[in-house]
């Protein structure tokens, strides 16, 4: 049967287009009508880096959680690297909606940067201009893939103020000098946990740099919490402030969006695995070094996408951007390719792991189609349920989780079962997937004209009443070559695109 069923999802082709899936209502009605079971917020297990281990989560607030994760720098279209950790991270905010946990979930803009700045002047734009146009585009990008959108998007330009106070309060008890160019600089070595994140001491640290001393800096370590003003800038990317003209370090930002958003301790901060050392390893020594105190209880970064096992990167140039991969594959499908491999572990991207996503997500398609669909209360105890919950409550064990929706389309297939069909379809929402109407996403793509193929079907429907065989078979195969799979039923003819 295995076999079979392999032989069968190789014979299916892509769908395309994008789908804008707002699947916030589908978990909040889950979160609403299903019972709170309290032990289930000590059963959510989350692997700390930190720590370098998996710990049972434990919020600040019972019931609350604040999250931060470091969000895009917007001077050009997002790729699918960054799909990667939007994907992830959605889905993290999803879980912890349908654990029953209310989210304040923080995902910053950096909008003042090197690259926006050359970007910025290369098409002879100003810079509110350029950003302006960026962030439009991603909302775009990450409506077409399901993400939802977070409890709050902060800039890095509306919190200039706050950046310039926290600097001041690290040149006031030490930690900042400032240099003969102009630049406010951290010093590394005067902050004692320095490395903490990344495991690695401070001598360590600096014996695996391969570069000079930059001029004004104490230490190759040291990073800059303010820059001086060029000449060659243009004037929007200039702010006043006591230390003269200049812009935020790409660095002091995150710090000081994440205290003006969640406070000086929260709960948990995310990113991309390249994001740990340095700019996660700079966030602490700068928010502690700033605030006494523990800065973030758990860090969490997700593995890379990769091409042929080195990252996806723009300066790599081995990057494809969202938009030219959804002209290909459709935005559920890019989702569901991402869920299937662990948000820690990294992968290649590949239209062959893209075909076999879509063939699978396909199957699941294809269970519920043809069911009518109760969508029950979850219960939790019942098996099927349980082992979802409890691979999600594990690190977010999406591959495991996915596993549990195959077992469900399998138990579906077999019984036709009305609430089978609900429940299948609301884990998958807990995860994005799932809310299109079956029949819908199984004959959406290839550009085919469903008021055409109804008149076709008629029409072999007529001939084989008829007696016309011959006339039957050649519509089915006109059908077949346009991609339309018919399916014969006592009920009447349906079909599907292949």
């Amino acid at each position: 049967m295995a076999q079979q069923g392999r032989r069968a999802a190789s014979q299916e082709i892509a769908i395309a287009g994008r789908f804008a899936l707002n699947c916030d209502r589908y978990t909040e009605s889950i979160v609403v009508s299903l019972p709170l079971y309290r032990r289930s917020f000590m059963a959510l297990r989350i692997h700390n880096t930190l720590s370098r281990r998996v710990e049972v989560f434990t919020p600040i607030k019972p019931g609350h959680v604040g999250m931060y994760v470091c969000g895009m720098t917007i001077y050009d279209l997002c790729h699918v690297g960054h799909a990667r950790f939007l994907i992830a991270f959605d889905v993290i905010f999803r879980w912890l909606r349908t654990s029953g946990y209310r989210v304040n979930y923080v995902r910053n803009i950096t909008d003042i940067d090197d690259k926006i700045i050359k970007r910025a002047l290369e098409r002879g734009m100003p810079i509110r201009q350029l950003t302006a146009e960026m962030t439009a585009a991603m909302h775009e990008d990450t409506d077409a893939l399901g993400i939802a959108r977070p409890t709050f998007e902060p800039r890095a330009t509306e919190h200039v103020p706050q950046m310039l106070e926290m600097i001041s309060t690290l040149e006031r008890k030490g930690l900042a000098y400032r240099s003969a160019d102009g630049d406010v600089n951290f010093a590394v070595r005067k902050f004692p946990g320095y490395g903490k994140l990344s495991g690695k001491s401070v001598d360590q640290l600096r014996a695996g740099e391969r570069v000079a001393v930059q001029a004004g800096k104490d230490d190759p370590l040291d990073f800059v919490l303010w820059k001086a003003a060029k000449d060659s800038e243009p004037d929007d990317a200039k702010w006043d402030s006591a230390f003269g003209k200049g812009r935020p370090g790409w660095h002091i930002e995150c710090s000081a969006m994440c205290r003006a958003s969640l406070g000086a301790h929260f709960d948990i901060h995310g990113g991309g695995m390249d994001l740990q050392f340095p700019h996660h390893e700079n966030e602490i020594a700068q928010s502690e070094g700033a605030t006494p105190g523990p800065f973030v209880n758990y860090w969490l970064h997700n593995g890379f996408l990769n091409v042929n096992d080195e990252k996806m990167s723009k300066s790599l140039g081995n990057f494809f951007t969202i938009r030219d991969v959804l002209k290909r594959y459709d935005g559920e499908t890019l989702r569901f390719f991402m869920l299937r491999t662990h948000y820690r572990s990294q992968f290649n991207f590949s239209d062959a792991n893209l075909d076999d996503a879509r063939n699978a997500l396909r199957r699941l398609y294809t269970a519920l189609d043809g069911v009518q669909i109760d969508p029950p209360v979850l219960d939790w105890s019942e098996p099927r349920a349980a082992a979802f919950r409890a691979a999600m409550d594990d690190d977010f064990n999406t591959p495991g989780a996915v596993a549990v929706l195959f077992e469900l389309a399998s138990d579906l297939n077999r019984s036709r079962s009305p609430r089978d069909a609900g429940v299948l379809r609301n884990l998958g929402a807990t995860l994005g997937l799932l809310q299109q109407a079956p029949r819908a996403y199984l004959q959406s793509g290839g550009g085919l004209d469903a008021t055409a193929v109804a008149q076709a079907i008629a029409r072999r429907q007529s001939a084989k009443q008829a007696g016309d065989f011959a006339t039957a078979d050649r519509v089915r195969k006109e059908l077949a070559d346009q991609g339309v799979v018919l399916k014969d039923t006592p009920q009447g003819t349906t079909w599907v695109k292949a």
